[in-house]
């Protein structure tokens, strides 16, 4: 790097520190002024607030003597991809597990719900007091970063203190910040990553232009962890009573008002239909905008029991979390929530099915949702009118849903495998 750049990097690095104490203080104000408890942002805030004293209470109460592979995984989401290597990581006993979270949904449900991990914290604010108070306490041997986590004090910390350090399931677009001239800050930090685990070639390309090799293809995690959740028994009594054999359309991660607008339209439609939905916000008041939005009769799942009388209930609204990867298996086709912000929720999960899967338009961080449209399992729609149709087309069209069913379990199973070579990286530590 020239002087100038360097010069320019260190600015950059500095105003990067700048606004991150700026939030830091906005947070402090905005939890003396609001109060309600349901506010997200608000939820956010509070875990922030004494979020190291714990982290550095619990950590120096543990005894366990084994070294310390920190994951992070921004949501719930992500943890998905990162399931399968934690499991692998985990069992084989040698690694206590301690896993960061942004989201505070997420946070809330793997806490409850935590399996393979020996701790779960929220992930502290990037500063870099917060940073190096976090790596001392935490001291991990390996770090491990899901999809598209460049926290630019984390990473300086972490290359600093020669951590091997991955970033597993990318999917490196034009639009990162560390493709364009501005983004000499970023590939700085990029440098501490010891290994890529690039979602496809054209990541690998696009780290290669910039002067990064150690990158492998390796496909998504996520294939291995949906294939093995569609493998593993799952019952529920209370869906199974509503479903009652019969075809079931559900709405996955329904994240926002577009979303619903769509779903509730083709639902509205078709009341000789029944529909699971399950919305990505479980709140009291969301919950009740999606029943709003209805005209015809539905029930919380919360309010329901086996013996719930479902007779003239068309849909079932699903007011838990953690279980949507399993409940796809009750359904026949699929929409996938996310797809009008740049947070398209996960369809692989419902492939696993074999499912004909529709969702929005913004598909530019999810690779494989452009290969299931060529393939004709995936539908890209834009509006109501478009999942209508393509729901339309596919409803009482056996011979075409078994030849989508079947496309789409053979590619699941191609793109099975990723796990392995990501474990065994880490493990090795081979850069």
């Amino acid at each position: 790097m020239q002087p100038k750049s360097r010069d320019t990097t260190v600015f950059m690095h500095t105003i990067y520190n700048q606004i991150a104490y700026l939030i830091d203080f906005i947070f402090q104000i905005f939890s003396l002024f609001f109060r309600h408890p349901r506010m997200k942002f608000l939820r956010f805030v509070k875990g922030q607030q004494g979020l190291l004293n714990h982290i550095i209470a619990n950590e120096r109460a543990t005894g366990d003597e084994r070294p310390t592979l920190w994951v992070h995984a921004s949501s719930l989401g992500e943890y998905n991809v990162a399931k399968p290597i934690v499991r692998r990581l985990h069992e084989s006993g040698r690694w206590r597990i301690v896993l960061t979270v942004f989201s505070p949904s997420g946070l809330d449900y793997l806490k409850r719900y935590r399996q393979h991990v020996d701790a779960v914290y929220a992930l502290p604010l990037d500063k870099p007091r917060n940073v190096r108070r976090f790596l001392d306490t935490v001291k991990p041997q390996r770090a491990v970063f899901i999809i598209s986590e460049y926290w630019v004090n984390y990473l300086y910390e972490l290359g600093k203190r020669e951590i091997p350090t991955y970033l597993v399931s990318a999917n490196i677009t034009e639009r990162a910040p560390f493709m364009h001239w501005y983004g000499g800050l970023w590939r700085r930090q990029l440098k501490t990553y010891t290994h890529f685990f690039v979602l496809n070639e054209a990541s690998q390309k696009r780290l290669q232009r910039i002067g990064f090799t150690n990158v492998t293809v390796t496909g998504d995690p996520l294939f291995d962890n949906a294939r093995k959740v569609a493998r593993s028994p799952y019952e529920n009594p209370i869906i199974e009573h509503f479903v009652n054999g019969g075809k079931v359309f559900i709405a996955g991660s329904i994240h926002d008002k577009q979303d619903l607008e769509m779903v509730a339209t083709v639902a509205n439609r078709h009341q000789d239909t029944r529909f699971i939905l399950v919305p990505h916000e479980i709140s009291p008041e969301n919950i009740l905008r999606i029943k709003k939005r209805l005209l015809c009769q539905a029930h919380r799942y919360s309010h329901c029991t086996p013996e719930t009388d479902f007779s003239k209930t068309q849909v079932l609204i699903i007011d838990f979390m953690g279980a949507l990867a399993s409940i796809y298996r009750y359904a026949r086709w699929a929409y996938v929530g996310g797809g009008f912000t740049p947070y398209l929720h996960s369809i692989i999960e419902a492939t696993a099915y074999g499912l004909p899967v529709a969702y929005g338009p913004r598909i530019e961080r999810k690779p494989t949702a452009q290969e299931l449209a060529e393939l004709g399992v995936g539908r890209i729609v834009e509006n109501a009118e478009q999942l209508d149709d393509w729901f339309a087309e596919l409803k009482d069209n056996e011979k075409r849903l078994e030849k989508i069913s079947q496309t789409a379990r053979d590619y699941m199973k191609r793109h099975e495998g990723a796990t392995e070579s990501i474990v065994a990286t880490i493990s090795t530590h081979e850069g």
